[in-house]
């Protein structure tokens, strides 16, 4: 990072923050640590320019060498996910979902979806959410004894609900998404199908997760998590809907798209089309599967009882833990999680019954199955024995040997040589 020559304190948080995350273990499922070029992409000059509309159709002038740039991002998005059509100007994955809700409906239009407390996304009908106030939000869950979703239950949801929209996504699900399955519900009940594959869309693009692509109307997503991209939504379709879509975006729910982000986005999608990507999102699903299985040998129990994605639920309600408590603990010792709902959690959304956990940043820096299974190891000591000091001073010093040993600033130059060769 170019360093100022200022006593800035905007700049102190920042060395701070960079200080803060090599000696952390980041295991918040929607984080990761991007390259050194998606960094550097983010801070040129195309953060100077405007440019409202879409490439050869703009609103100012100047706009040729911007222009390229998204019509570079475009072609890879279409490319990396086999899509017939995309946007790639969301500034964020709730935008990119705004956008697809506004040209596939009309307000007060019926939506099923995922249910928060059981894995789905504010932005999928929360009533304080965008989604919930202008649309008819009807929910689906996972059952009570597998924790998963049962595609029997969510087609006998939408004959009776008949909604105008399915939806399928998640922000804290862990198991395989059957998209085939949404897609002859759809038919069935004569809705739109709607993806939001934000969280996996890093392993679709690896090959390790299906995609939903051959299924879906649309697809939003989010360019970071999984897809180790800059912070940014970015949306595929079939093109019979890309000019609603690029309506809805703009002029429909943004102004003038972030160039510099697009840029980024499309340095991103190139490394997302390598064979080292693809070795990346295998090793995140592997260490994911580790980490779980580790945490399950130690009496901690898995919500549905493992992972098929980089994600998992912890459910510390056993340990006489709150989510919450259990988030702090491991905060403690330089771990970082989030606490989070657990089907049919009694916990209010502010404690909960569970952690949520990810693989994509620790496998970002170089962790493999070893290392995780170390972490796993020293994570259940800590919430199995939340206040012993003793514990967390010999715990604090695991997590230094894995930090140091495996540091993000030789982890990105040694994806960006990786990509070079």
């Amino acid at each position: 990072m170019q360093r100022f020559p200022s006593d800035d304190p905007v700049w102190q948080a920042v060395a701070q923050e960079g200080e803060r995350q090599e000696a952390h273990l980041e295991l918040i499922a929607s984080e990761n640590h991007t390259s050194a070029e998606v960094l550097a992409a983010l801070g040129t000059v195309l953060t100077d320019k405007y440019a409202e509309g879409y490439p050869g159709k703009r609103y100012y002038g100047g706009c040729e060498n911007v222009d390229r740039v998204e019509e570079l991002c475009l072609a890879r998005a279409r490319e990396l996910f086999g899509a017939e059509a995309a946007n790639v100007q969301p500034h964020s994955g709730t935008q990119a979902n705004v956008a697809a809700l506004m040209a596939l409906l009309e307000p007060k239009d019926r939506i099923l979806a995922l249910s928060l407390d059981h894995g789905g996304h504010l932005s999928h009908g929360h009533p304080k959410n965008f989604s919930g106030l202008f649309y008819e939000i009807h929910a689906y869950g996972v059952e009570k004894h597998s924790e998963r979703i049962d595609m029997d239950q969510v087609r006998a949801k939408a004959l009776a609900v008949r909604p105008k929209l399915l939806l399928a996504g998640a922000s804290a699900y862990s198991r395989y998404l059957d998209f085939q399955a949404f897609a002859a519900i759809a038919r069935e009940v004569g809705a739109v199908l709607m993806v939001d594959q934000a969280h996996i869309a890093g392993l679709v693009a690896g090959g390790v997760h299906p995609s939903p692509v051959p299924y879906a109307d649309v697809v939003t997503m989010t360019t970071h998590k999984t897809l180790r991209g800059p912070r940014g939504g970015l949306i595929v379709c079939k093109e019979a809907w890309l000019k609603k879509l690029n309506s809805a975006v703009f002029p429909g729910d943004q102004g003038g798209p972030f160039m510099h982000a697009i840029a980024a986005k499309a340095v991103a999608l190139r490394e997302a089309m390598s064979a080292e990507f693809k070795l990346y999102a295998r090793a995140v699903v592997d260490n994911a599967a580790a980490l779980a299985r580790t945490l399950s040998e130690r009496g901690l129990r898995i919500v549905s009882g493992g992972t098929d994605n980089h994600l998992m639920l912890v459910d510390v309600s056993g340990l006489g833990l709150n989510g919450a408590e259990a988030e702090s603990a491991l905060g403690a010792v330089n771990v970082t999680c989030n606490k989070n709902l657990i089907p049919y959690d009694a916990q209010p959304p502010m404690k909960t019954s569970g952690i949520r956990l990810g693989t994509a940043a620790v496998t970002s820096r170089g962790l493999g199955r070893a290392e995780i299974q170390r972490m796993a190891g020293v994570i259940a000591d800590v919430l199995h024995a939340p206040t012993d000091e003793a514990l967390q001073r010999r715990v604090r010093g695991v997590v230094r040997e894995l930090t140091e040993g495996f540091p993000i600033r030789a982890a990105r130059g040694a994806r960006q040589a990786a990509l070079r060769n």
